[in-house]
C-alpha cells in the first residue's frame, strides 16, 4: 500500500539532495528513494526523516499524511462496528 508523504517536496524546498537527507537521517539513499515513491517504511525510519528535515515529531502528520488518515478510517470503522 502506498503512503502519501511530502518528503520529496520538503527535501527539494530545502535544496537538499537525497544523499544529504539519507546521511542526516542515518538511512540509505535507496530508503529515501522508496519513501519518496510512496513505499511503506518503519516508524523509526519516519522518525529519523522527520528529525533530519528539521521538524518536530509532532509534525509527522504534515509529512506522512497517511498516518492521520489511517487513524480517521479506523475510528470510523470502529464506530460503525459498534452500532
Amino acid at each position: 500500500m502506498a503512503e502519501t508523504n511530502c518528503v520529496r517536496q520538503l527535501r527539494e524546498n530545502m535544496m537538499m539532495s537525497k544523499a544529504e537527507l539519507a546521511r542526516k537521517a542515518s538511512v540509505t539513499v535507496q530508503t529515501i528513494d522508496r519513501i519518496e515513491k510512496g513505499k511503506e517504511c518503519r516508524v523509526d525510519t519516519k522518525r529519523k526523516i522527520i528529525l533530519a528535515l528539521g521538524y518536530k515529531l509532532a509534525d509527522r502528520s504534515r509529512i506522512f499524511m497517511n498516518e492521520e488518515n489511517n487513524e480517521n478510517v479506523i475510528a470510523t470503522l470502529n464506530s460503525v462496528q459498534h452500532d
